[in-house]
């Protein structure tokens, strides 16, 4: 008996702690796009979303700077993304609202720059995206 309630007592302590884990992420934040094919650059936060990332479209800008209104602000970039360790995440899926697919995302965190590439059977397209 003793033995299931400190089984128990551990799954209880890993449930709760492993949101706390990924909430600290470092990839966890707001980012900055390079300019898209519109020359528009994006805010994109990335949050925890249980225990896998996802990105949303938090605002975007012209290439003077001014804030713009587009259809997709709001709208999830990314959703599934897991942490694979050593500053890498993948898995999950990428939408891509210029072309409107999905991809499959790899991101590569250095610094504070995040490397983002998709990538739809053959073809892939990446960016750098800058920490805010």
């Amino acid at each position: 008996m003793m033995k299931r309630l400190k089984s128990r007592l551990s799954s209880i302590v890993i449930a709760i702690c492993l949101p706390v884990i990924v909430v600290a992420d470092p990839i966890v934040g707001v980012w900055k796009t390079e300019p898209d094919r519109k020359s528009l650059i994006s805010h994109i936060k990335i949050t925890a979303c249980g225990d896998k990332f996802c990105g949303r479209i938090l605002s975007a800008y012209d290439a003077s700077g001014k804030e713009v209104q587009t259809p997709n602000i709001g709208k999830k970039l990314f959703w599934d993304v897991v942490g694979e360790g050593g500053g890498k995440y993948g898995g999950g899926e990428f939408w891509v609202p210029l072309i409107n697919v999905d991809a499959v995302p790899q991101m590569t965190l250095q610094g504070d720059k995040l490397l983002v590439k998709g990538c739809e059977h053959a073809i892939c397209a990446h960016q750098t995206w800058s920490r805010l």
